[in-house]
């Protein structure tokens, strides 16, 4: 995952992006304003957010990007306060789940991947990077809402490649997964990523579909 943690307290923070840098990518912002400009301006699959923060609180900022920003990345909340009038209040303004202080890391990143798993539809059969989403139930993919048209052994490679978004998949391993020991598998999988690139790639601004030189191939945004 790529976090942003929203925390002004420098022990609690220096706690979490310790905790988290060993498997996640990890930015942070020490108030509202610095965090709110993080959030709309890169891509995240996850905030952290402290409710009391310096120049803008939690509460403001959660707002701020659901209904100014029109980003919806999911929330998980920090706060000391444990009421439930305060709990409505966190929801109200847009995050997805609250955790009161203190609290485990432990907990919060069980919550974290829970959230997750839930935003990249990994358990209702629909994968989604960016704006690419594939639904494995119904065999339709769709970039920016419009239908593509892909082959189905482009989809089987198209759900590899997604399910393992933003890494990067070996050549020899998937020629080996799709073709085992033919021959020409090496002109298969180049001919298969240029068919995922025309339908995916092609019409759009964004490319999404990557080629990792000397190693093989990924799908995710370029900076991911």
């Amino acid at each position: 995952m790529r976090i942003l943690v929203i925390e002004d307290n420098k022990d609690i923070l220096a706690n979490i992006l310790d905790y988290f840098s060993k498997e996640h990518k990890v930015d942070c912002a020490q108030d509202g304003l610095s965090g709110l400009h993080l959030a709309v301006t890169q891509e995240f699959d996850l905030i952290i957010l402290d409710v009391m923060l310096p120049g803008m609180d939690g509460l403001q900022l959660a707002s701020r990007l659901r209904n100014d920003g029109n980003v919806f990345t999911p929330i998980i909340m920090l706060t000391a306060r444990d009421t439930l009038a305060d709990r409505l209040k966190g929801f109200e303004s847009g995050s997805d789940d609250y955790l009161v202080k203190p609290f485990s890391l432990a907990e919060l990143e069980a919550r974290a991947l829970a959230i997750y798993r839930r935003s990249k539809g990994i358990n209702n059969n629909i994968l989604m990077v960016h704006d690419l989403t594939f639904d494995m139930k119904g065999l339709v993919v769709r970039r920016a809402g419009v239908i593509l048209k892909i082959p189905p052994l482009g989809l089987k490679l198209l759900e590899t490649l997604m399910q393992q978004s933003p890494n990067t998949l070996k050549r020899s391993d998937l020629e080996e997964q799709f073709w085992g020991d033919a021959v020409t598998r090496g002109d298969n999988l180049r001919a298969l990523i240029h068919q995922l690139r025309t339908e995916i790639d092609k019409p759009f601004d964004v490319p999404l579909v990557h080629t990792i030189h000397g190693i093989g191939y990924r799908i995710g945004l370029e900076n991911e």
